[in-house]
């Protein structure tokens, strides 16, 4: 199970504007709509492609990419977005990106590879070709050029962008934002850079900065395996509560690992299965609760509660309040 940023899912979100109900379109893949936005809480790439599915059905979608690449902001990655703004040049801005890209996502690889006509950024992502997962490449293609816009002493556009899947009923959007031509059903989803913009200092390249922000993501990444391990198993402890309260066995084994290994490994980032599942029964609980179309029995069962008072005790205990509390509460605010 695959997994990516829950950065992207907020923006896509936002982006779809009052065409959508953002909050419980977040609160459904897991992301309490008045969370911190926090790059590192990762959500299972079926459940975002499934999610931005659901907006295309609900509104047109042709633009919603290029809206969310654009509106991307170096910050937003953390000490990864930092290292690409001290890189000291957009060469090495790309560079920071295929090298430390599963800091974001376990379901890309980026590849920088020589072309006669420059150097192509290049996206993998395996998997069906389906509608959510196109529109997540073209969104990330563009997010790849609005960050470096931002870098660039010189405005910057690539040479050609690459997608591999069929154009939308008209092209002229993408062209326009990325200023290039943009090539639908070609063997790659890339970006053609040319080496001349490459090698062009960035406006805030500082060796010694960036020298710095570099070891701290070899840290992060030599981490992300332990991390990674524990968003995947809030996800799928998620994913499998309206069946009740999943056991750690059936966790572990969709995992991949065995029992023993799963609590072990746990155990090495300082966490118990127990209270993981505790907090993310929480977390769902509190935020379907701000979603009025589930009654406090739905959100019983789907919290993996077989009986409503249950949940009341439950929760009350977390927050101190009953679950109806903690709703009108919410509401008045």
């Amino acid at each position: 199970m695959g997994y990516v940023t829950s950065l992207f899912a907020r923006k896509m979100a936002a982006a779809a504007g009052q065409a959508v109900d953002a909050p419980a379109l977040l609160t459904s893949v897991g992301i309490d709509p008045e969370g911190a936005w926090d790059p590192k809480h990762m959500i299972p790439a079926a459940t975002y492609y499934d999610m931005l599915e659901r907006i295309a059905a609900q509104t047109d979608v042709t633009d919603l990419p290029i809206h969310v690449g654009a509106s991307m902001r170096c910050d937003e990655y953390g000490a990864l977005g930092l290292a690409w703004k001290a890189a000291l040049t957009l060469q090495g801005s790309f560079s920071r990106v295929e090298r430390y890209a599963r800091l974001w996502t376990s379901v890309v690889e980026y590849e920088l590879r020589p072309d006669p006509r420059g150097t192509l950024f290049i996206l993998h992502r395996d998997g069906a070709r389906r509608l959510g997962l196109r529109l997540s490449n073209e969104a990330t293609l563009a997010s790849g050029v609005s960050l470096a816009r931002q870098v660039c002493a010189e405005p910057f556009a690539p040479l050609e962008v690459q997608i591999r899947h069929p154009a939308p009923k008209t092209a002229s959007i993408h062209e326009d934002w990325f200023g290039c031509p943009v090539r639908f059903g070609a063997d790659l989803d890339a970006l053609l850079l040319s080496d001349t913009a490459l090698a062009r200092p960035n406006i805030l390249g500082d060796e010694g900065i960036s020298r710095y922000l570099v070891s701290q993501l070899d840290v992060e990444l030599s981490q992300v395996g332990d991390r990674s391990l524990v968003e995947q198993a809030r996800g799928a402890i998620a994913q499998a509560l309206s069946e009740g309260v999943p056991k750690m066995s059936d966790i572990a084994r969709g995992l991949g690992l065995s029992a023993r290994s799963f609590h072990r490994r746990l155990s090495e980032h300082g966490v118990s299965f127990q209270a993981i599942t505790e907090d993310t029964r929480r977390e769902l609980a509190k935020g379907l609760l701000r979603d009025n179309r589930h009654s406090l029995a739905e959100i019983a069962f789907l919290t993996g509660f077989s009986e409503q008072s249950s949940f009341t005790r439950a929760f009350k205990r977390w927050v101190g309040q009953t679950p109806a509390s903690y709703r009108r509460a919410r509401a008045a605010q």
